[in-house]
């Protein structure tokens, strides 16, 4: 007699050791739905992952030559892609974007990505060749999203080296390909946003209703040395202060002011932001003016523009008691989940945020809503 789906699956949640092969193996033969069970029971939501890292396999080829060649003046950038060329299984699922990747996902639990850019994006190269490859790899990611358009979204790259450029291709990854926002992996040769002379950046962004996801990369030259000397210059600390220095820094720029619409995201749980708000708002009181790109007066309080303008994803950070800090002052609509593949795909990380201790209906929020609503995602239910 055929077994029913759920009583198949009845039968080896009750007597397997779970894991989430084993979920995936049952759902596939028994025709379900990935998205609906997580070591072993039903969760109710999709889960949306927002920052999802992806290249091709020329571009990260590049990279790889720049580190081993030292053709570029950034110690920074030499240290984490000498390192990252022993990483062979990364480096083919940084460039898949295709069945693997979905497998990966499945694997795991996750229904749709968010895929970006890599950091460091096309930021690192001169001005043409940082303009061709934002079309070019903002074309094969568009490519992807129409053949698995319920798995896929993706985040338009540009070239803030070339700021009207970088607003025209933004304007054509959103309006003609589709895509869902923006990928700027933080510095672009050691400068930041919060310089005037990039707010074409911020006003496309705004007119277009688009998010700016702010992903770090390492350090730039001016800062980086501490960092590699200890062997911090990436993840376990670099990257956090780098994208924690730019944010700040376009915020007391005064960028918000001017684009009271504009929307930022930064990953790792805001880049420590979060954990300093008090801080923030008491010693910007009395901080001296900014030697570049300063505002003379902000019309807010710090964490005024961090609530506002801001959100912040969970990529690297699967660990209840921040997750829930980072809804208890910035706003549970304001924390969306990630999970920062293929850097750290991992199991453990998806169901330890299923298991942070709030309701139902905010974990939907984290992991679904709060995605489709900044994205402007239409998830089938």
């Amino acid at each position: 007699m055929k077994q029913s789906r759920r009583s198949f699956l009845q039968d080896v949640l009750a007597t397997s050791v779970i894991t989430s092969t084993t979920v995936v193996a049952a759902e596939h033969k028994a025709g379900a739905s990935l998205e609906t069970y997580s070591i072993g029971r039903k969760v109710g939501y999709k889960r949306i992952a927002t920052e999802e890292a992806w290249a091709p396999p020329e571009l990260l080829k590049t990279y790889l030559k720049m580190a081993a060649d030292k053709s570029i003046d950034d110690p920074g950038f030499i240290a984490l892609w000498s390192r990252l060329g022993s990483r062979a299984q990364l480096i083919s699922r940084l460039s898949d974007i295709g069945e693997g990747r979905i497998r990966d996902m499945d694997a795991t639990g996750i229904d749709m990505q968010i895929l970006s850019l890599t950091s460091p994006g096309v930021q690192v190269f001169d001005k043409a060749t940082a303009n061709a490859l934002a079309v070019s790899t903002n074309d094969e990611m568009a490519e992807a999203v129409r053949k698995y358009p319920t798995r896929f979204a993706g985040l338009a790259a540009a070239a803030p080296q070339d700021p009207k450029a970088a607003a025209k291709e933004i304007e054509r990854g959103i309006r003609n390909l589709g895509l869902k926002g923006v990928i700027i992996n933080s510095h672009t040769r050691g400068e930041f946003l919060d310089d005037p002379k990039f707010w074409d950046i911020f006003e496309a962004a705004q007119a277009l209703n688009a998010p700016i996801y702010l992903h770090p990369q390492t350090p730039p030259p001016a800062m980086i040395m501490p960092y590699v000397e200890r062997g911090l210059e990436s993840a376990i600390l670099g990257f956090g202060a780098e994208a924690g220095l730019h944010a700040l820094a376009i915020i007391r720029s005064g960028a918000f002011d001017r684009f009271p619409r504009l929307k930022i995201i930064l990953g790792h749980g805001g880049e420590a932001l979060p954990f300093w708000l008090w801080r923030l708002d008491f010693m910007n009181r009395s901080a001296r003016p900014s030697l570049r790109n300063g505002a003379a007066k902000l019309n807010k309080k710090p964490s005024e523009y961090l609530k506002e303008n801001f959100y912040v994803t969970t990529s690297g950070m699967a660990w209840s008691p921040v997750i829930t800090f980072l809804q208890s002052v910035l706003g549970i609509e304001r924390v969306l989940y990630a999970m920062d593949y293929p850097y750290q795909y991992d199991l453990a990380e998806v169901t330890a945020t299923d298991n942070v201790p709030i309701s139902k209906s905010e974990k939907k929020m984290l992991f679904q809503t709060n995605a489709e609503k900044v994205f402007a995602l239409k998830v089938d239910k």
